[in-house]
């Protein structure tokens, strides 16, 4: 039997060069997710970003896709939602949902918040309760 054992890397395609630029230094510098490799030139450029228990592959030539055509979100694990919140309003990035308790499948207590990652996307503070 053939089995899926984890996750290998989400794929975000950046608007341009440029912007390419934005998300690794959002996601290296910013969020602390050091590059584990890079390859080509242009906007044939692409990264690999270590996010901690997966990778997030980064291409420079995604201009002309609709915003959320890159991806719904990605979801990353933190032990202070409001505080990356917080972190990121500082920083100047839209702010699309304020840090909230939810509930998850009846049994699931969470807190998220989200705001908007450079390329567009959606970026998760998720942490369990």
């Amino acid at each position: 039997n053939v089995m899926i054992n984890g996750v290998h890397h989400i794929a975000l395609k950046a608007r341009d060069e440029v912007n390419f630029e934005e998300v690794l230094a959002f996601y290296g510098e910013t969020l602390g997710c050091p590059a584990v490799r890079t390859w080509g030139e242009g906007a044939g450029r692409g990264a690999m970003l270590d996010l901690g228990n997966t990778l997030l592959e980064v291409f420079a030539d995604g201009a002309g896709l609709p915003d959320k055509g890159r991806f719904a979100h990605i979801a990353l694990r933190t032990d202070d939602v409001d505080g990356m919140i917080e972190q990121m309003r500082a920083l100047g990035r839209p702010i699309l949902v304020e840090p909230k308790d939810a509930v998850l499948g009846g049994d699931y207590p969470i807190r998220v918040g989200f705001c908007q990652g450079p390329a567009g996307e959606e970026v998760e503070f998720f942490c369990e309760r």
